[in-house]
């Protein structure tokens, strides 16, 4: 059965990504993208729906593992009555093939070790056939193919790979998985120690171009390397995660496909991305933006495939259990087709933050923003589905009419900043008006605070970012006041609920989830700029500890089971980490202090 999601890490090539537990087992690869469909699927079910298992062959007594220094290349060490040994693990920098590089390392004694891999096609439904030529034993069915070079004899049973071999200190063993299509051959075998020897460098050379110079340099580079692995390297496309129907609650129904790109992400990316001076990925990520959006103002998706796909069509692995039975197991998402507001606002956001940042002369963006403004002056008045993508009754979510408020204000803003004659009387009363009827419909002036959505008693933890989009000043009584409710009413365990998914909740689910993580990263921000620098800090030091132990983030916190939840590593988990360690350093230098305390 699948670890907990903590004892996981990643490796990637950034097409695609796996993820390897702590026991040496890779329970989760899709390939050759981030989308297709998973040749280990065990993540979500068992053995026998695909994994790759290198360790050794008798009880472990200790285990140890790290991302080598500023790399994306990991180290697990196992400790046993008979010595000590290394796996080393990585995805060799794509030339034309996707490749696992394994490399066995004997640091002590002699281990006997044990490999199993159990390819599993179609996410785990379809046993491919195997048979061994040459140096290599192959497996393949239908269109896909994988093929295993090994420095040790490979033997074949009930459709899986196995192998049994000891290794003494100082003496190695590498093995190479290869996938390819199924009518074409294998490409030519590769160095696995060159190819972990060039793929560390790479990554020091990436990271080594960093420019961060704030506060937690080491957990704002290890958010950077993992939104890299995230990122799609032919088409710039920043996956939310690298799974999909890791539940946000076990044994829940809240089980999503997260191997798309939302626009949400896009504002946030470029910020994160800047603050450490990758200009050609926040490039990169800004085309695919452009490209990704172009059309009719009413087909704006909120979410488009890695390439820019519009169809990302839901459809339920019945042979799947789940995640520790967390079904069903989804792959698609319908909330593409949803109405969500607020995705007008993320994406003009991101176009004016790419022109503050030099990136793009304005006039090159403004014409088609003012399409999507003008679409939605006639349509920012009807109820939406929201930010959490409620699969309930559309609603009037305050932070929908929030983002459509900065839609109009960033175009507004281009418009004046750009010379441009005059702006239009009706988008500068849209914006008034959205703002007057947020401030009437959407406050509740008893307890003073704003609310989900207008009529609702609910609070919602997207209200934190009323401040941060400029809607109004954190020095507004109504902002401090929202966030001392969303403190009273929204935090379980001191970490900040998306909203109480009880029977009333708007989203139209079964009750139950954990601490959506972003959303304490947003209170955190709140704090810095209301001026409550250490109970920022505080909280950040305490979201920090949720991190596993290479640093990863998933997007939920169980608090009940003290556990990560939810797809994993998470994309906009880390984004906001890097938002918020930049967001305290900045706070801190305002204040005139010259350091945090760490």
């Amino acid at each position: 059965m699948a670890l907990r999601i903590e004892d996981y890490g990643l490796i990637g090539d950034m097409h695609t990504a796996a993820l390897v537990g702590i026991d040496g087992s890779i329970d989760w690869l899709c390939l050759p993208r981030f989308d297709s469909s998973a040749c280990f699927a065990n993540l979500l079910g068992t053995e026998e729906n695909g994994r790759w298992r290198i360790a050794p062959a008798g009880d472990v007594t200790a285990t140890t593992r790290r991302y080598r220094p500023s790399t994306l290349v990991l180290e697990t060490e196992f400790e046993t009555a008979d010595g000590l040994v290394r796996v080393t693990d990585c995805m060799a920098l794509r030339a034309s093939h996707p490749r696992i590089v394994r490399v066995v390392e004997g640091l002590r004694g002699t281990v006997p070790m044990s490999v199993r891999l159990t390819p599993r096609f179609d996410y785990g439904k379809t046993a491919p056939w195997i048979s061994a030529k040459d140096q290599a034993v192959s497996a393949g069915s239908g269109p896909e193919a994988v093929e295993l070079r090994a420095d040790v004899p490979i033997t074949t049973r009930e459709r899986r790979m196995e192998a049994e071999f000891s290794v003494r200190a100082g003496e190695r063993a590498c093995f190479v998985l290869t996938w390819h299509l199924s009518w074409e051959d294998a490409p030519p075998p590769i160095d696995a120690v060159d190819a972990v020897a060039q793929t560390d460098a790479w990554w020091r050379a990436w990271s080594g171009r960093s420019t961060y110079q704030g506060a937690w340099k080491d957990e704002v580079e290890r958010s950077l390397i993992t939104l890299k692995a995230l990122t799609h390297a032919s088409t710039g496309g920043l996956v939310a995660a690298a799974t999909t129907s890791l539940p946000e609650f076990l044994g829940g129904v809240r089980n999503w496909d997260y191997r798309f790109c939302w626009i949400r992400d896009a504002a946030l990316a470029l910020d994160a991305l800047m603050a450490a001076g990758y200009v050609e990925e926040v490039t990169q990520w800004r085309d695919w933006v452009i490209r990704a959006v172009a059309g009719d103002p009413e087909d704006l998706q909120i979410m488009y495939g890695i390439g820019g796909e519009r169809r990302l069509d839901e459809y339920e692995l019945g042979w799947l259990p789940g995640y520790e039975r967390s079904a069903p197991v989804r792959v698609g998402n319908a909330a593409s087709g949803q109405l969500q507001l607020d995705v007008y606002g993320e994406l003009a956001d991101a176009i004016y933050r790419a022109r503050r940042l030099g990136m793009t002369p304005v006039a090159d963006a403004l014409n088609p923003m003012q399409g999507f403004v003008q679409w939605l002056e006639h349509h920012w008045r009807e109820p939406d589905d929201g930010i959490w993508e409620v699969r309930g009754p559309r609603r009037q979510f305050v932070h929908s009419k929030v983002m459509a408020w900065v839609a109009a204000d960033r175009v507004v803003k281009m418009m004046e900043e750009s010379g441009h004659e005059g702006v239009p009387e009706a988008l500068l009363r849209m914006r008034d008006d959205i703002h007057e009827e947020v401030c009437g419909e959407g406050y509740d002036a008893e307890r003073n605070t704003f609310t989900q959505y207008y009529g609702s008693t609910q609070l919602d933890a997207a209200l934190l970012l009323i401040p941060q989009v400029g809607f109004l000043p954190a020095t507004d009584p109504r902002v401090a006041g929202t966030v001392e409710a969303i403190q009273r009413e929204l935090m379980r365990d001191g970490f900040v609920m998306r909203y109480i998914p009880d029977k009333d909740a708007a989203d139209g689910l079964p009750p139950g989830e954990g601490a959506f993580l972003a959303c304490s990263f947003w209170l955190v921000n709140d704090l810095a700029m209301l001026g409550r620098l250490e109970e920022a800090q505080a909280l950040f030091d305490r979201l920090l500890s949720l991190r596993n132990d290479l640093g990863l983030f998933s997007e939920e916190y169980d608090h009940e089971h003290q556990r990560l939840i939810g797809n994993f590593p998470q994309a906009f988990t880390h984004l906001t980490l890097i938002a918020s360690a930049v967001a305290l350093t900045e706070a801190a230098g305002a204040r005139g202090s010259t350091a945090l305390d760490r």
